[in-house]
């Protein structure tokens, strides 16, 4: 069975977002991916020719969302 579950890594320890479906001691193998930002990943298929930098500005910050102003 297996179980996809975020977490935070915290003081050396991995801490799962929500309660996990495991007995006490049993052991389990970890495969550890990084939360990819959906501007990140579509950084390269965009063909932006700026910084990825300015791309999350523009793509995230609510002040410059046309729906909130609404």
């Amino acid at each position: 069975m297996a179980v996809v579950v975020e977490a935070t890594y915290e003081n050396g320890v991995l801490k799962p977002e929500r309660p996990l479906p495991l007995a006490e001691h049993e052991k389990v193998r970890l495969t550890i991916e990084p939360e990819v930002n959906w501007v990140d990943q579509a950084y390269g298929i965009l063909g932006w020719t700026g910084n990825i930098g300015d791309l999350r500005y523009l793509a995230e910050d609510v002040d410059l969302d046309p729906q909130e102003g609404a």
